[in-house]
């Protein structure tokens, strides 16, 4: 009796593990029999991906998608442009085999849209993010999500073109950051001969990585660390080109999204963090984008302007060109002769055309072809002798390239791309000869003159004993080591002081006094702690805003020239554009791009113009200060803490866009910094971080906590200086916590943009900027974080804590702090807003 009890409580127990078994087999399978309805999902055995019905932030859209299960990040969708309206939805298997979405009516809005394949079949959703759809007899793969992508590129994951129909497998945008449907942009395999990855915008190219040489894209120099990790591009042996790239598990996880802007992302899984990181991006510059400088020019980022014709070639429109509208492109200053070159004479003998050489670009658009056969030299006279060929170019794992018509999309490096042979007119070949002899005896000249004068002057005016000291610093202050000693405590200089004004646009003092009329006060745009800003016109045309160095300023040649040094090497659609700079005596002039709208502060402070900005524009305008300030911090050359983050140093352009200007403060971080001291603070007081004020401590995250206070400024239309409870001495910082705290956050937001149907975008910003101001550094996102946060790529935000500075007293004996600690007087920190430019 016992005996058989026991044979069947166990004969139970194994019954029970077969059919938990086959329960825990089935949740990442859909048959016709076991289809989910809303909301129940379907998850990979991993655990990584789940599949299922989810709706986008500010949509009451149903859609059947796949997503990263750790961070909830939207990798596939099903019915992108047939969303179902209710949650009445349902994924199954047809009667004739196919995977379908259906709406609470029974009727297809999806399906995998495969032809005789019959009924038994079945779905699975696998670890590596694929959905396929599998015979289920013989578990053959007959349809699959990775022949069918929306915006997200997995590994192993192939984008394919075919030689033969030109049919594409391609990533598709989409139409804003909260509709999956098809946008305006794609990425896909194209030029099969010569491969390239290209972004479109409908049917125009916006974006490519130049010619792949079977171990890299030549346009992409920076193709290293993480970027583009594990790429490859190959032949299948059936026509196809396929595009795809393998994890690596040293890395981790790579994935590419192509978002609704057009810019191609490169996201890495943080597993420390358990969140995404940017670690790439294809625009990162103005002239990521594709013939922005037209046809026969070339783009450099690290230039102002960024477009100048190639040698031998000028604008096409004068005007335009000067207005910076380069579009039109440049054309040659000398017609081509094309006599053909023969082994008894010289090109030079002949008056044949020549070539001049561009290094380190990336080659344009529109090679007619290659051949490895070709060496260097061949590859040249095959393009002399072809009276059509403007150009060539040779890598030894392409061949040789060689370019007919315009032109165009050619971007110039600092290091990587290829060599590129322009052909010219050979008046321009004697031209560049006569230039560089003529240069050469002038430089020679020149600096020899220049020294004997020096040295004559030294020695006549200054006693024995002091000239040593004032070598050792003028060597210092012009790449020897550092700055002077005056500027040691807290400056920029370092490796940068060897940057060279000249490489700006200098300036006569004569035509700014002209172009102000002569600092008349009706050209004044206003006034900040460096001195005050009018607006002037050159001789061109162009209009011009000057900032000039007032005597009784406190700052002076350090700030300055630290303002030179970093925004001259800095490009951004969201930074101003420095132009150029006057040293002359004791005058001191930076010039910038005029901006007509003055400053962002004459605009959110004014009750009189804060219907101007809508609750679209502010958000427009907080989302691109938030990419600049990331720019500034992690994808400029250069790591920037701009420590004077203010609305009076936000600018607007003719389209009301943001610009962020005055980098006077500015501090360049090295590689290995993120935090750096100093007993010098500055900034302006309200918007500076706890741990800057208190102790000198910046890092990225004191300018959070700038960009946290101006988010707040710009939903309430209120300064973080105001008093808000004459009681308590509020600062807005305090007023938005305690209105967080007591569920009434709607009396924060300004009067002017409140609309009911906007409330839960709105609520989201202050949610934001409440975690931007938190009094602990390491409790503030990222600016990288934030952007993700606006764009609700984040969508569950953490509650924030407390902010610093809520009362108006705690900033005073904050300030008193600082300066009983020998920091600095409050004499340092700009209390001066700029009132417009």
């Amino acid at each position: 009796m016992g005996f058989t009890k026991c044979t069947n409580s166990l004969f139970f127990l194994i019954i029970l593990c077969f059919l938990f078994s086959d329960v825990g087999a089935a949740t990442n399978t859909i048959t016709s029999s076991q289809f989910i309805k809303d909301p129940e999902t379907i998850t990979s055995r991993g655990g990584n991906f789940t599949l299922g019905f989810f709706t986008p932030q500010n949509s009451t859209n149903r859609y059947v998608g796949i997503w990263w299960q750790p961070k909830f990040t939207v990798i596939w969708v099903a019915n992108r442009n047939q969303p179902l309206r209710d949650s009445s939805g349902v994924v199954t298997i047809s009667e004739d085999g196919n995977l379908v979405v259906l709406n609470g009516q029974k009727q297809v809005i999806w399906s995998s849209n495969v032809s005789n394949i019959g009924s038994n079949s079945s779905s699975k959703l696998l670890d590596s993010g694929n959905l396929v759809l599998l015979e289920s007899t013989t578990e053959t793969n007959i349809w699959e999500s990775f022949q069918h992508p929306s915006n997200a590129m997995l590994p192993n994951m192939k984008l394919t073109t075919s030689k033969v129909t030109g049919e594409k497998v391609k990533l598709t945008s989409w139409k804003s950051p909260f509709d999956p449907s098809i946008g305006s942009f794609s990425l896909s395999v194209e030029r099969l001969s010569i491969p390239e990855v290209f972004i479109w915008n409908e049917t125009r190219p916006f974006w490519r990585t130049g010619p792949w040489n079977r171990k890299a894209f030549t346009g992409l120099p920076y193709m290293t660390s993480f970027y583009l990790t594990g790429v490859q591009i190959a032949d299948d042996g059936q026509a196809n080109v396929e595009f795809f790239f393998t994890k690596i598990e040293e890395v981790g996880l790579l994935i590419y999204v192509l978002n609704s802007t057009g810019n191609c992302e490169e996201r890495w899984w943080n597993e420390e963090k358990m969140d995404w990181a940017v670690t790439w991006n294809s625009h990162q510059f103005e002239c990521d984008v594709y013939g922005v400088c037209g046809p026969f020019a070339i783009c450099n980022s690290q230039s102002s302007p960024i477009c100048s014709c190639l040698k031998g070639f000028e604008p096409r429109n004068r005007e335009e060109w000067n207005r910076q509208n380069w579009t039109s492109g440049c054309v040659r200053s000398t017609s081509l002769q094309c006599v053909r070159v023969n082994s008894q004479n010289t090109s030079a003998d002949n008056k044949a055309d020549g070539f001049l050489k561009l290094s380190m670009v990336k080659v344009p658009d529109f090679a007619d072809g290659s051949s490895l056969s070709l060496q260097p030299d061949t590859c040249r006279s095959r393009c002399l002798e072809n009276c059509s060929c403007v150009a060539y170019s040779y890598d030894a794992d392409i061949g040789c390239m060689s370019w007919t018509g315009n032109l165009i999309d050619i971007q110039q490096f600092s290091n990587g791309g290829l060599d590129l042979y322009v052909r010219v007119a050979y008046t321009e070949l004697d031209k560049k000869r006569n230039r560089t002899i003529i240069i050469t005896i002038i430089t020679v000249t020149t600096g020899i003159a220049l020294i004997v004068l020096c040295a004559y002057i030294i020695w006549r005016r200054i006693p024995n004993h002091q000239v040593s000291g004032i070598l050792k610093g003028f060597l210092q202050f012009n790449g020897g080591g550092g700055a002077p000693a005056e500027y040691s405590s807290d400056n920029v200089f370092g490796d940068l002081s060897q940057v060279k004004l000249q490489e700006l646009l200098i300036l006569n003092f004569g035509k700014l006094v002209t172009s102000t009329n002569n600092f008349h006060p009706s050209n004044k745009l206003g006034e900040g702690g460096f001195g005050p800003v009018y607006k002037g016109k050159l001789p061109d045309g162009q209009e011009i805003a000057v900032k000039r160095l007032s005597k009784t300023s406190g700052q002076g040649l350090e700030e300055f020239m630290n303002e030179v040094v970093v925004i001259s090497k800095l490009q951004h659609r969201n930074l101003v554009r420095l132009l150029g700079c006057c040293t002359t005596g004791e005058e001191k002039m930076l010039i910038y791009e005029y901006m007509p709208n003055k400053s962002l502060d004459a605009y959110i402070f004014d009750p009189s113009k804060t219907k101007v900005l809508d609750w679209r524009k502010r958000f427009s305008i907080i989302e691109g200060v938030a990419r600049g300030m990331l720019y500034l911090h992690r994808d400029s050359r250069l790591k920037i803490i701009h420590r004077d983050l203010k609305a009076s140093n936000i600018l607007l352009d003719v389209d009301l866009n943001p610009k962020i200007s005055d980098f006077g403060m500015a501090r360049i971080f090295g590689g290995n910094e993120d935090r750096a001291n100093t007993r010098r603070v500055v900034g302006t007081y309200g918007y500076m971080s706890p741990e800057y004020a208190m102790q000198g401590q910046f890092s990225e995250k004191s300018d959070v906590f700038s960009f946290g206070v101006l988010l707040l400024e710009i939903v309430s239309g209120r300064r973080n200086s105001s008093f808000y409870d004459e009681e308590n001495s509020l600062t807005l910082l305090g007023f938005a916590w305690i209105q967080w705290t007591e569920h009434n956050i709607s009396s924060l937001i300004d009067e002017g943009i409140y609309d009911p149907s906007l409330h839960k975008y709105i609520f989201r910003c202050i949610h934001i900027g409440l975690l931007c101001v938190q009094e602990f550094a390491a409790d503030r996102p990222s600016m990288a974080a934030v952007i993700s946060m606006l764009n609700s790529e984040i969508l569950d935000l953490p509650p924030p804590t407390k902010p610093a500075f809520t009362l108006r007293q705690n900033m005073l004996s904050s300030m008193s702090f600082v300066r009983s600690n020998g920091l600095n007087s409050l004499n340092s920190v700009s209390i001066s807003d700029i009132q417009g430019r």
